[in-house]
């Protein structure tokens, strides 16, 4: 099976760095220099696309990223999102949101990553 460069940066990014005693540390600097703007990227897939304008128009924020990791076949989506809608909420609650508005979608594919980040409103 091979793995794209796209999954590759997702998988480092989505790695912790350090672990303190409250919670786990991520490089901001390295997040914010990837996903600094929220456009879509232009090489996506139709099932990235519409995932991706559900998730933009459900949770406004700075960063969103969304990643065919299965080869191609849609089967696998890696997500990265993040929106002040999670400021304040458990993790696992900020996973349900997003669960709860890909429904209908992620009932045809086999595995979904979520990765989601609380921010400040602005």
């Amino acid at each position: 099976m091979s793995i794209s460069m796209s999954a590759l940066r997702f998988r480092a990014l989505a790695r912790p760095l350090a672990a303190s005693s409250s919670s786990l540390r991520f490089a901001p600097s390295l997040l914010a220099r990837t996903y600094a703007s929220r456009a879509p990227r232009s090489d996506m897939g139709e099932g990235e696309a519409a995932i991706y304008k559900m998730l933009d128009e459900a949770f406004p924020g700075t960063r969103l990223d969304v990643q065919d990791v299965s080869g191609g076949c849609g089967s696998f989506y890696a997500i990265l999102i993040s929106s002040p809608a999670f400021k304040g909420l458990s993790m696992v609650k900020q996973h349900k949101l997003v669960n709860e508005c890909l429904k209908e979608t992620i009932k045809g594919i086999h595995g979904l990553q979520l990765k989601t980040i609380p921010e400040d409103s602005a």
